[in-house]
């Protein structure tokens, strides 16, 4: 053997040790990947039972509710909601994930231009909540007080129709459950475990919401004065408030505590409370047209909000049924105004899984 293959068999020794090496630090890396993406699904068995089918076939029944409040200092207020809107469809599912479709059977033939999306995907350790809403041209005023001074008699204002405030909001909600082993929000909300023994678990997350207010304050004292009688003193409520529309954005840090209770064999009661820290920020559209100068309304503080969800499930592994809520709450509150808005979403369901897993 020369010297000249010598080198060239060390040197191919060399670089099949090199490549062995890297195939080794490569594997080992791969490895690390897969536990950290496996342990977003490990379970305590004696807490949780994983879903024992591929496949599920779901009736839904969704209601949808929501509520602003407006009021100013001199205790006048005004509460103004839109009818509720009941929907059904039927969704299907393959593991974790559940599509469907609901009708509103409350606004067929209906030029009403209400549109909503509520989006919630739930895993063992994070959960995202995606919502959208646009409401119409259908709300209703529920309350309105006029201040201690006014001795009037508004009961005829209850119900009416309120065709002048137009409301858009969109966001998400992003949290973590710290006790994910032990604690399923899915077993609460999507039905794809089963939580067997009773446990709770910490919640943390942050959240984004972006609300788009139009209020016809004209179309509102003009409805007032129709029904009764005699044009009302609360102008207030539009000074140094909102004159037209606002938008406004709502960053939010928020913790919270969830706890699944077992009852009884197959039955289970969730429950979460949620509290956010909130940063609000607004420029009103007035106040683009304007300046800045302008004695115009304006959002720049630190609010809470929440967030507070709800169910009640039996799921004997085959067939399951219940029900579930959850409802957002926002709040912005001043010495001279304040705002508050509730929405939310109540849902009826029954169905089957099949398919089971090999």
């Amino acid at each position: 053997m020369n010297i000249r293959t010598a080198a060239t068999i060390l040197l191919l020794c060399l670089l099949a040790s090199a490549s062995a090496a890297e195939r080794h630090l490569r594997n080992k890396f791969l490895d690390r990947l897969y536990s950290i993406a496996k342990d977003f699904s490990r379970l305590d068995t004696n807490y949780i039972e994983p879903q024992k089918y591929n496949y599920a076939v779901m009736l839904q029944n969704t209601n949808t509710y929501e509520m602003y409040r407006i009021s100013n200092g001199n205790q006048q207020s005004v509460d103004l909601a839109p009818a509720p809107s009941y929907k059904v469809g039927p969704y299907f599912g393959w593991r974790w994930i559940f599509l469907g479709y609901t009708l509103d059977v409350t606004h067929l033939g209906s030029r009403n231009k209400r549109t909503g999306i509520d989006l919630s995907l739930y895993s063992n350790q994070i959960g995202i909540d995606l919502f959208y809403r646009t409401t119409g041209d259908d709300y209703h005023i529920r309350r309105i007080e006029l201040g201690d001074d006014a001795k009037i008699d508004v009961s005829p204002l209850r119900g009416v129709d309120f065709g002048g405030l137009h409301a858009n909001i969109r966001g998400f909600n992003l949290y973590y459950i710290t006790n994910h082993k032990k604690f399923s929000y899915p077993a609460a909300f999507s039905q794809s475990t089963r939580q067997i023994r009773s446990t709770g678990s910490p919640i943390l997350g942050v959240g984004y919401t972006h609300h788009r207010l139009s209020m016809d304050w004209k179309t509102l004292r003009d409805v007032v004065t129709a029904h009764l009688g005699h044009k009302p003193e609360f102008e207030d409520l539009a000074m140094n408030s909102f004159a037209g529309t606002v938008k406004y954005d709502n960053y939010a840090v928020m913790g919270g505590y969830g706890y699944n209770w077992v009852f009884a064999r197959n039955w289970l009661f969730g429950a979460s409370l949620s509290a956010s820290l909130a940063y609000l920020h607004t420029i009103s559209e007035e106040e683009k047209q304007q300046g800045a100068s302008a004695n115009i309304f304006r959002i720049n503080k630190f609010t809470v909000d929440g967030i507070a969800r709800l169910g009640l499930v039996y799921n004997n592994a085959k067939w399951f049924a219940g029900a579930s809520a959850v409802f957002h709450t926002y709040n912005y509150h001043e010495k001279e105004f304040s705002t508050n808005s509730v929405f939310g979403s109540v849902n009826f369901y029954v169905g089957f899984n099949f398919g089971k897993k090999k």
